[in-house]
């Protein structure tokens, strides 16, 4: 079990570090934001779902 909340947390910062870097880099670019909106939002969910896995898996742990 240890294992599985090491590879979550492993996940969940990559991908907000993935996050922290293409959000405020679309969000500059002229016209970036209606190409790639639906893209940024789909990340978005899957980082509150890897939350919301990783504090499960913890509470079990």
């Amino acid at each position: 079990m240890s294992l599985l909340i090491q590879i979550l947390v492993s996940f969940l910062v990559l991908l907000s570090f993935i996050l922290v870097i293409t959000v405020p880099v679309t969000l500059a670019t002229p016209s970036e934001w209606e190409t790639s909106k639906d893209n940024i939002y789909n990340l978005a969910k899957f980082w509150g779902t890897l939350v919301i896995l990783t504090g499960f898996a913890q509470g079990f742990a």
